[in-house]
């Protein structure tokens, strides 16, 4: 398997730091607000790697964080007349129900940088006495001068960095970042040698990957925003300190809205619960997983329908094959399928090969070829369950809304029945019969979309 390895700029071959298993740490919410879709996209594209390495029989350790601690957070609580800790729960609570609901695994673990702050004290400590940080009236400082290395996982000349933070008086050089920072008056802190005070944003991914994947791990994975300064800091913080850390960096693009970014200080957010008010989760995650994780998702209203349709005619299939033939088992995935995720996670060849099985089985299934049909759904299984989205998961059939649940439970033997009578008509030409079985369809409320994937079919709105 080859990934595209942001610090070399280039496709690697993926080789385990371990024979037999994965670690991945990925940088999960800053829960100052509710989900939307920008957010979980990163997550989704790690849990379909996830899967994929689990697939293929690796046993992987998937470490997300959470940041509960944030000026964002204190601003926001502070606003909402909030107390932070409450605020920051109550976010957590909403990014974990949104992960679930798009069917993302569960983290090995999930820790929170307020549980972790020991674990800082010590990072620190290993920087100050090795010279390559420093304190100052309570707060603490990386020194960038000391680490020559600095900006080679951005691809920037130091002198052209700005790390966002502001003109702090205490750092000898304003290029260097924060560790610590000391406690203002009203704010959370945590006792330290260097005074009362908070984590910086940097050091507690540093300290988490590291206390649970080892000073060297395979893959730490994240948004292409993250890039800088957040994980250029934490690969010179912790390659400082003699840790090799990440042996692969990974980033996913964004999704964004009239070209900018998705994010809630520009105020064009979609939130994941009033996406689901319009689709299904599945859909929604089709819609998210399809395109490369390295490619902008340009997000449109016509885009996000496209994709419901698409997935719908795999959905369609595998009930089909299910309501005439029986239960589909999970196959093993095509060649076609198992080249394009072993190529830098490509997701739209991986799609364009299930898309292919779909229209095989329906072919093999309207000749009535039975082995052939159940051979591609059970192809079509696996290769949809590596990307999460089997149209025979329980958590899709159970957690389907109410409309869709009605078409695929209550109505399903009867319009599939139709269907295959449709199909037969067709097939003999009988064009009358053909437009009348779709006539008693349409007249009880039922659209169905013709595609070379085979009819997709629909409870029409109203």
């Amino acid at each position: 398997m080859r990934l595209f390895d942001t610090a070399t700029r280039s496709l690697r071959e993926f080789v385990p730091l371990r024979s037999g298993s994965v670690s991945m740490y990925v940088c999960g919410a800053t829960v100052q607000g509710l989900p939307h879709i920008g957010h979980v996209r990163s997550g989704l594209n790690y849990d379909v790697l996830a899967r994929w390495f689990a697939y293929q029989g690796l046993d992987v350790t998937l470490v997300r964080n959470v940041t509960d601690i944030d000026d964002k957070i204190l601003v926001k609580a502070a606003e909402a007349g909030r107390p932070w800790w409450e605020w920051a729960a109550t976010h957590e609570r909403a990014f974990t129900a949104a992960y679930a609901a798009l069917g993302c695994l569960p983290p090995a673990i999930e820790p929170r940088a307020t549980g972790h702050v020991p674990q800082m004290i010590e990072l620190m400590y290993r920087l100050i006495d090795s010279g390559h940080a420093y304190a100052a009236d309570g707060d603490v400082y990386f020194a960038v001068g000391t680490y020559p290395e600095y900006g080679a996982l951005s691809g920037q000349r130091v002198e052209e960095m700005v790390q966002g933070e502001g003109t702090l008086a205490g750092k000898r050089d304003q290029r260097d970042f924060t560790l610590w920072k000391a406690a203002k008056p009203g704010e959370p802190s945590w006792p330290t040698p260097w005074g009362p005070g908070r984590p910086g944003w940097h050091l507690e991914c540093s300290a988490m990957a590291t206390f649970y994947l080892g000073p060297e791990f395979d893959i730490h994975g994240g948004g292409l925003d993250l890039i800088f300064p957040h994980h250029e800091n934490e690969q010179a913080q912790s390659r400082a300190a003699k840790d090799g850390f990440a042996r692969y960096w990974l980033h996913n693009a964004l999704v964004t809205m009239s070209g900018e970014k998705m994010s809630k200080s520009l105020g064009n957010t979609l939130t994941i619960s009033a996406v689901l008010q319009r689709v299904r989760a599945v859909e929604l995650r089709y819609y998210l997983v399809g395109p490369h994780y390295r490619s902008t998702i340009e997000f449109s209203e016509a885009a996000l329908q496209e994709s419901v349709a698409a997935y719908r005619r795999i959905e369609s299939f595998v009930h089909r094959v299910r309501e005439r033939l029986g239960t589909p088992e999970p196959r093993v995935v095509c060649a076609e399928f198992a080249a394009a995720m072993d190529d830098d996670l490509g997701t739209p060849g991986a799609l364009a090969a299930i898309h292919g099985a779909v229209r095989e089985g329906n072919v093999a299934l309207d000749a009535g070829d039975r082995a052939a049909a159940l051979g591609a759904a059970g192809s079509v299984r696996a290769m949809t369950g590596v990307l999460g989205l089997d149209p025979l998961d329980a958590q899709w059939v159970s957690g389907a809304d109410d409309r869709s649940s009605a078409a695929i439970g209550a109505l399903g033997a009867l319009v599939e029945d139709l269907l295959s009578q449709r199909a037969e008509a067709r097939a003999r030409r009988d064009f009358a019969a053909a437009d009348a079985v779709r006539d008693r369809l349409t007249a009880a409320g039922i659209a169905v979309e013709d595609s070379p994937d085979g009819p997709t079919w629909s409870l029409k709105d109203g």
